[in-house]
């Protein structure tokens, strides 16, 4: 039995479906489209900005706010905010002195809630 289960997610028919294969290939983004979503997904990858996402889908926050919330740096949260504004995953307004930055749009707060809900799966 533990050998079944073992060479379960093995497939050794050696045919190839082609109509499904025809079809999906129709439907997949173009390659320029898949690279630029890899690297959406990179910014994903660290800690720290996933941190600043989560606090800014709660809240418009300027820097030194994140900073004390987080217990780093202002010139490290900038460094972060700024992959963040060049992905386009955040924005941000200048009221007098101060700079406020929140999500970007909905699409970022659905990415993350999405994440969320996969990562939180039991």
């Amino acid at each position: 039995m533990a050998a079944y289960l073992m060479d379960f997610d093995r497939c050794d028919c050696g045919t190839i479906h082609e109509n499904v294969v025809s079809e999906v290939r129709n439907q997949l983004p173009d390659e320029d489209t898949l690279l630029d979503l890899a690297e959406l997904f990179k910014v994903f990858g660290d800690s720290t900005r996933v941190k600043i996402l989560s606090a800014l889908l709660k809240a418009e926050m300027c820097v030194c706010d994140i900073a004390v919330l987080l217990g780093m740096t202002k010139s490290s949260i900038s460094h972060q905010l700024r992959i963040l504004k060049q992905s386009k995953l955040v924005k941000c307004r200048r009221d007098g002195k101060v700079v406020y930055y929140s999500l970007a749009d909905e699409h970022v707060g659905t990415i993350f809630d999405q994440g969320l809900a996969h990562v939180c799966e039991k």
